[in-house]
């Protein structure tokens, strides 16, 4: 019983939120504004295999980790 409440409570929210993570971070794209973990806020100008090119103010350009990304900003 408590296996299937851990499950219920802990393991599968957790799946959830990683499943949508993926997709978010598989879905980006040059213009999307985004906002990083250390939050720094600013539009993708290049995306690689792990990293993406993050325009954050003019002239200024940083190269930030797709792990170092928390979320979109729609």
């Amino acid at each position: 019983m408590f296996a299937v409440l851990m499950y219920v409570f802990v393991i599968r929210p957790q799946q959830v939120q990683q499943r949508r993570r993926n997709e978010m971070l598989a879905s980006l794209k040059a213009g999307d504004r985004i906002v990083t973990m250390g939050g720094l806020v600013g539009d993708i100008t290049q995306v690689r295999d792990s990293s993406v090119t993050l325009k954050i103010a003019d002239r200024v350009e940083v190269e930030v980790m797709k792990t170092g990304i928390g979320w979109k900003k729609e």
